[in-house]
């Protein structure tokens, strides 16, 4: 084809509403049903063929934990190295492809995501990770859409990015995919990271081995029938779910290994990368490793904040998915003059926010994913209620006879070293510590020294000086900052979401940044009239 293709401008996908006696809410119920009265099979899929290995897991709705609604296959060491070849081959022709074709793929893909493809993804998050159905919109279907049109046009931008010329030759790079496959491990809370995570470096020309977590396979599933159905070829992803020993080493061993994007913890992360590095002999060069990681993020308020959105930022930020995104308050800084007009009525509407099943659209919190989980966030909010120096005003109450639900839980301590304040719990837990007024920078000083992690954070001050100090001294305590709004609910395009420090890499999902990690830049110069004599002019007199 001879012609210089443009992506069309993207626009983020609107929000919608589902009203009562909306359209949307009709077919989101519609599908729920469907789906609920199906117990489907799901295998893996490699080469575009579905792979049965006998291995396989139930899958529970969370908030009815005994609801079976699917089973899928695991995958081992001999699928894997069936993956391994079948990205080779498609590499082959999918690498050669024009930028163009491929970006075709992904924008049907979204386009069919944002139409007849939007409320099948909807609920299968919904009840497959338990979202209530604005959770599930704003993530299942726009910010996926999102990514596969901000994505295609960064990769125009990017191939478009060409060195300059001087007369008599021309210079240009080729962006070439990487020379292997990249591993894109996902996580269980968004299924736009897992739709994310393996798409990005394939809209660059590579091919992908992708595991996504146990708990979201039946989204997954649904995204990978959704590539397939926008024209993806065989091979280029490949879906490999199981566990992290049986599917991650043999994958990390593998000398066609060039790449990982991951979504997951923190303590995983660091495995992973330590196990490429003690590989790197066997690999053709050192492989591209992005990956986000924990998160402890704070909300910070001043004196002079608005009380009122400080305490909506507080419900919505820590509650919203139960607390189960990456980017959720769990800690908050506030100076007692504040805190005394704020405590009485935060713990009451935190005490008031309706719990239980995702598909009662009634439901501001739902289920946490799994019983692990809420094993876990239990421990934390029992260790609470024992601790001296803390007290729970509100929730602290635990049930998983029906699903796994805990009640969205507010802690008060004095103590600003305590567990609940320092640690990751992703779950609906915040943790308050209360300054004295006039401590503002000192307690500046601790937020940013108290966790290890720098993903999100706010400041909420309506004086503007109180802002630009908050800014200054918390500069490497989040790499997605907020200034009088909750730390969470980025937007593609908008803010490119990423954090530092032990929140991973920072490349920025949803920016040119991050599609750069995914492509091997090779400079070419061609001479149009190349020297014929090998003399320089200085050398002409001696």
């Amino acid at each position: 084809m001879n012609a210089i293709l443009q992506v069309p401008k993207p626009v983020n996908e609107e929000i919608l509403k589902y009203a009562p006696g909306s359209p949307e809410r009709a077919e989101l119920k519609a599908k729920l049903s469907e789906l609920r009265g199906q117990v489907i099979e799901i295998p893996l899929i490699i080469d575009g063929k579905e792979v049965r290995t006998g291995r396989t897991a139930d899958i529970l709705i969370p908030h009815e934990n005994k609801k079976i609604i699917g089973r899928f296959h695991k995958a081992g060491p001999k699928e894997v190295e069936m993956a391994v070849k079948a990205a080779a081959k498609a590499r082959l022709v999918w690498g050669k492809m024009p930028w163009h074709a491929r970006a075709a793929v992904f924008l049907k893909a979204g386009e069919l995501l944002a139409t007849t493809w939007r409320q099948t993804l909807n609920a299968a998050t919904m009840i497959g990770q338990s979202k209530n159905p604005y959770q599930a919109e704003i993530d299942s279907a726009c910010e996926l859409a999102d990514f596969y049109r901000f994505n295609t046009f960064y990769a125009e931008q990017i191939y478009s990015q060409q060195p300059s010329s001087s007369r008599g030759e021309w210079n240009y790079l080729d962006y070439r995919p990487l020379e292997g496959f990249v591993f894109a491990v996902t996580p269980f809370n968004f299924t736009s990271i897992a739709g994310n995570l393996p798409t990005a470096p394939a809209i660059m020309g590579n091919t992908v081995l992708w595991k996504p977590a146990s708990t979201a396979v039946y989204s997954g599933y649904h995204l990978m029938k959704l590539w397939q159905a926008a024209g993806l070829p065989d091979g280029v992803i490949n879906m490999l779910p199981g566990s992290g020993g049986e599917v991650g080493s043999p994958v990390i061993d593998s000398p066609d290994f060039m790449g990982l994007h991951f979504t997951g913890s923190t303590a995983v992360f660091n495995g992973m990368w330590s196990k490429i590095a003690g590989n790197l002999p066997k690999y053709r060069g050192y492989p591209r490793i992005v990956g986000e990681t924990g998160g402890k993020d704070f909300i910070f308020a001043h004196e002079s904040c608005d009380a009122a959105a400080l305490q909506t930022a507080i419900v919505r930020g820590a509650y919203e998915y139960q607390g189960q995104k990456c980017s959720a308050a769990s800690r908050a800084y506030i100076p007692r003059s504040v805190w005394n007009r704020i405590k009485d009525p935060l713990a009451a509407q935190v005490r008031g926010l309706k719990m239980g099943p995702a598909e009662d659209f009634t439901n501001f919190v739902n289920a946490v994913i799994d019983k692990a989980a809420f094993n876990n966030i239990k421990a934390y909010i029992d260790f609470a209620k024992s601790a001296p120096d803390a007290k729970i005003l509100a929730g602290g109450g635990c049930d998983d006879s029906q699903g796994y639900f805990i009640e969205p839980t507010l802690i008060e301590t004095t103590n600003p070293g305590f567990k609940t304040l320092t640690e990751e719990i992703f779950g609906p837990v915040m943790t308050l510590f209360v300054y004295e007024d006039g401590k503002f920078e000192e307690t500046l000083r601790l937020c940013d020294a108290t966790s290890p992690y720098a993903l999100t954070g706010a400041v909420f001050a309506q004086d503007r000086t109180a802002v630009l100090k908050a800014a200054d001294m918390l500069e490497h305590a989040a790499g997605n900052f907020y200034i009088n709004d909750k730390p969470t609910g980025a937007v593609v395009g908008k803010q490119p979401f990423g954090g530092a420090r032990a929140s991973g890499t920072n490349d920025k999902a949803g920016s040119l940044l991050n599609m750069m990690r995914w492509t091997s830049p090779r400079t070419i110069k061609e001479n149009f009239a190349p020297p014929h004599d090998h003399k320089y002019p200085f050398m002409l007199e001696k």
